[in-house]
């Protein structure tokens, strides 16, 4: 019986492999598909990814582009990085099915494909039953296969229209055809974006606000790459976005006629005609396939599973999760449900499983417990790091002193720390989705001022101090431009201050 199978071979269970086999684990990929990256051989459906890819970025240090690069797994192989795949800043989607299928071959991942999981079960380990009745077992089980399930509301009528998944994407099917896109995510306006040629009339539906992701910093909110919907919107070019609920959707030989409530207008019903509709409406957890025995708990609408800090199920020991579906810990907060956010949760998880079943430490390195050494090595780390700038607030540093010396732990899961020592995060104010970046009239700290740095909107490192499991401190250190918080007087005396007061030695002059 092998240690972890780990069901799907799509990024993140790719990049779990790597950590297995790194550690000499017994372990086994299974994939529905033939190939590594099922998914993206679908998705998006237009094919151009909003992941960005910037291979031109000034600088030689690996970890520094990592910032920049949204598409690439972890590995020790310089040569295993999406950016040598395409200069494209949204590159194609065909472009990470190649790299991944490269990624699989070079490393040598153990991964069975055209084998699909139809049942999960437990009886003192995991069983997963596939299509051709071979069962395979494990101590511990993986799923990696993300969200799959197309999601429709609950509207009568609407299991007759088309769906993001299946739906013509050639714009001449619709050409002077009126079409609604039920949805206000980017699979609806990537979709109303490619219809913009050809349509007569488009109009986008969805009952909540559109939530920009350069306002909110949550990738996974309208980007600009699919907006440009909006401008014809407002420049009057037919197309118009309803802010409403669609009540019921009926069929019939002229096509489809659709009732609206407009939230915005003191909820004015109305029936509009259209030609054709499409669901563009997400896609959900699928727990079809476990037993009662150990179906994990689901919530936010039983779109994802319901973790520990761990990633692992709260209510089955030793199911855990990986990939996009480890988002439910940080929902619409961080970059967890995107590949340039969950490789290194994925990396974080593995250390987990080092640590608690094959009673390895967690990787750390020792510095001499003074308030300059540690201020160096955080300073060192928080101008470097591309895990804590990508896993804002989610992933952190933690240095533990004692009498003599200090122990510096990388990239720990915060809702997993201990609650002593100190912790070492990247975060934005806490009401920098409420203020439009933009606008000029709302003034901003400035920058490498530390006397204003509470008051920091923007990206930058926050150090937390906790005693005896209470919060003894908190230092913010001030904004800078380009992310450099390298200067004497603006960062490092302010830092090297906090921590002589929270370590009870001398302030420094």
């Amino acid at each position: 019986m092998i240690d972890y199978l780990v069901v799907g071979a799509g990024p993140a269970g790719l990049q779990l492999g790597y950590f297995l086999k790194k550690a000499r684990r017994s372990y086994e990929i299974i994939e529905a598909g033939p190939a590594p990256g099922t998914f993206f051989r679908t998705f998006p459906r237009h094919r151009k990814l909003i992941s960005i890819n910037k291979p031109h970025t000034g600088t030689n240090d690996p970890e520094l582009n990592l910032r920049m690069d949204w598409n690439s797994l972890l590995s020790d192989d310089p040569e295993l990085l999406f950016t040598r795949y395409s200069d494209r800043y949204f590159p194609d989607a065909d472009d990470l099915v190649r790299y991944l299928g490269d990624f699989a071959a070079k490393t040598n991942l153990n991964v069975r494909y055209n084998t699909r999981a139809t049942r999960i079960s437990r009886n003192g380990h995991f069983e997963v039953l596939d299509q051709r009745g071979e069962t395979h077992t494990a101590r511990r089980l993986i799923v990696s296969t993300g969200p799959s399930k197309p999601f429709l509301p609950n509207i009568p009528g609407i299991e007759g229209v088309e769906r993001y998944h299946t739906v013509s994407t050639d714009p001449k099917d619709f050409t002077d055809q009126r079409v609604l896109i039920i949805g206000k995510g980017n699979s609806a306006f990537e979709t109303a974006d490619n219809l913009v040629e050809t349509a007569a009339v488009i109009h986008v539906v969805g009952r909540s606000s559109i939530r920009m992701a350069w306002k909110s910093h949550y990738v996974g909110h309208l980007r600009a790459v699919n907006n440009n919907f909006l401008d014809t919107y407002q420049l009057k070019s037919q197309n118009a976005v309803l802010d409403g609920n669609v009540l019921k959707i009926v069929k019939d030989e002229e096509g489809y006629l659709v009732t609206v409530s407009f939230s915005r207008a003191d909820e004015v019903t109305k029936d509009i005609r259209y030609d054709r509709v499409i669901a563009c409406t997400g896609f959900r957890f699928n727990a079809d396939h476990f037993a009662e025995d150990c179906r994990p708990n689901l919530v936010i609408d039983d779109r994802f599973p319901e973790l520990t800090p761990e990633w692992e199920s709260a209510n089955i020991p030793d199911l855990y999760f990986a990939g996009t579906l480890m988002q439910v810990r940080d929902f619409k907060k961080s970059t967890s449900g995107f590949i340039h956010g969950f490789r290194y949760c994925v990396r974080a998880q593995q250390r987990i499983f080092e640590r608690k079943y094959h009673g390895a430490d967690w990787p750390s390195t020792r510095l001499p417990n003074r308030p300059e050494s540690i201020s160096n090595a955080i300073i060192r780390r928080v101008n470097r790091s591309s895990a804590l700038w990508q896993q804002f607030g989610q992933l952190g540093d933690l240095v533990v002193t004692n009498c003599d010396h200090a122990r510096y732990y990388e990239e720990m899961p915060v809702g997993y720390m201990p609650p002593t020592g100190f912790v070492v995060t990247l975060e934005y104010g806490p009401d920098h989705d409420k203020v439009d970046p933009f606008d000029i009239t709302v003034r901003r700290p400035a920058q490498n001022a530390p006397e204003q740095a509470l008051d920091a909107a923007y990206l930058h490192p926050v150090i937390r101090h906790y005693r005896g499991g209470e919060l003894a401190g908190t230092h913010h250190v001030a904004e800078n431009l380009e992310n450099d918080w390298t200067s004497r007087d603006a960062h490092r005396v302010p830092l090297e201050r906090f921590l002589a007061r929270q370590l009870a030695v001398p302030s420094i002059a």
